[in-house]
């Protein structure tokens, strides 16, 4: 068995995991978990994308000994990733916050209660 493209499925799993809670839940903290579990998945996508089989890191060597040009990965797609993992966690750290004032307004943090109680007043 191969494992070639194993990161690849491990990313449509997550991908659609994240996808269903988001969508599924009434549950606001659920769908703060969905969606952190989406954005993981990307970053796993883009970081298995920037991998080359045999590549080394961008560093340039004088002494070649063997005579054949080096294999580079690329590190652009790896930086961009570690600036999403920030985006990520200060977006998540504000949807939580804005929860807990959700649930300091409200008293519940249910999606479906809070829109009957809008709805009613």
């Amino acid at each position: 068995m191969s494992f070639g493209f194993f990161n690849y499925w491990v990313f449509i799993i997550l991908l659609m995991i994240g996808l269903y809670t988001v969508m599924s839940r009434s549950n606001l903290v659920k769908k703060m978990i969905g969606l952190s579990l989406f954005q993981i998945s990307v970053f796993l996508f883009y970081i298995s994308m920037g991998k080359i089989s045999g590549g080394t890191a961008p560093i340039v060597v004088e002494n070649i000994t063997d005579g054949a040009a080096p294999v580079y990965s690329n590190p652009l797609p790896h930086v961009l990733i570690l600036t999403a993992i920030v985006v990520g966690i200060a977006t998540t750290a504000l949807g939580l916050s804005l929860v807990v004032r959700i649930r300091e307004s409200f008293g519940t943090i249910d999606e479906e209660e809070i829109l009957e109680m809008k709805d009613g007043a």
